[in-house]
């Protein structure tokens, strides 16, 4: 699997600094691009992604907290933004705080405070990703285990995308588990949660859906690690 490398752009007008910056986060693995003014970082970001902005605030032409706003209106709004000052002004860190900027630091910082600065910004945006993908997951009804995604809106069930063909009751069986996760489900509870299906009290077909099931999502059926059977109850879906 090939390693997702995260990119970083330094907007800095002091190039033998910028460089350093650069030459140094690229040896901590990152993906590193310079540019010296407001100009090249808004063409570089019509032609490329990035993962971070490291901005300087006294930039050549439009200063850094001007391009702080075009930054937020122009592009991904979780975008994380770590700016640079000579000046040490209280208030152009609090300017630039509140009209979005992620962190600050006072220049020359030492570049592991840069790299450990990066490091936390790249971490609270993932976490927002995460966060983000979880709410939209959670409103489409999108449920995920292991290398499997159960979409209950299409009725679709994918090992990293490639369909697995469900039956109508293993479809409706499979949503049981995944909505109870971690659960012992007899097999009463689980037949009252399948919807219209009509059962007897003594009805052992669910055991049949549950050895066809794991069938198709246990890698070793006779020892399953999704779907357990917990003797004398029922079943347990462990995601």
């Amino acid at each position: 699997m090939t390693e997702i490398v995260e990119k970083l752009l330094i907007v800095e007008d002091d190039k033998e600094f910028s460089y350093l910056m650069r030459d140094y986060l690229v040896h901590q693995g990152y993906e590193v691009s310079v540019q010296h003014d407001g100009i090249g970082m808004k063409q570089y970001l019509t032609e490329y992604m990035t993962d971070l902005v490291i901005l300087d605030v006294m930039l050549p032409g439009e200063d850094g907290l001007s391009l702080v706003r075009w930054l937020r209106s122009n592009t991904d709004v979780n975008l994380p933004i770590l700016m640079l000052s000579a000046l040490g002004d209280e208030v152009d860190r609090i300017v630039g705080l509140e009209i979005g900027a992620d962190d600050y630091l006072s220049k020359p910082p030492s570049l592991r405070e840069v790299l450990a600065r990066v490091r936390a910004l790249l971490r609270r945006a993932q976490a927002k990703a995460a966060v983000a993908l979880n709410a939209d997951n959670a409103q489409a009804q999108i449920f995920e285990f292991g290398k499997f995604t159960l979409n209950m809106n299409n009725h679709t069930l994918s090992n990293e995308h490639e369909p697995i063909p469900l039956t109508n009751a293993e479809f409706h069986l499979l949503s049981a588990f995944v909505s109870h996760p971690n659960q012992v489900l007899s097999r009463d509870r689980l037949m009252n949660l399948i919807k219209g299906y009509d059962h007897t009290p003594y009805d052992r077909s669910i055991d049949v859906q549950v050895s066809r099931l794991r069938g198709k999502i246990e890698d070793n059926p006779a020892e399953p690690t999704y779907i357990r059977t917990i003797r004398g109850e029922g079943y347990l879906f462990s995601p």
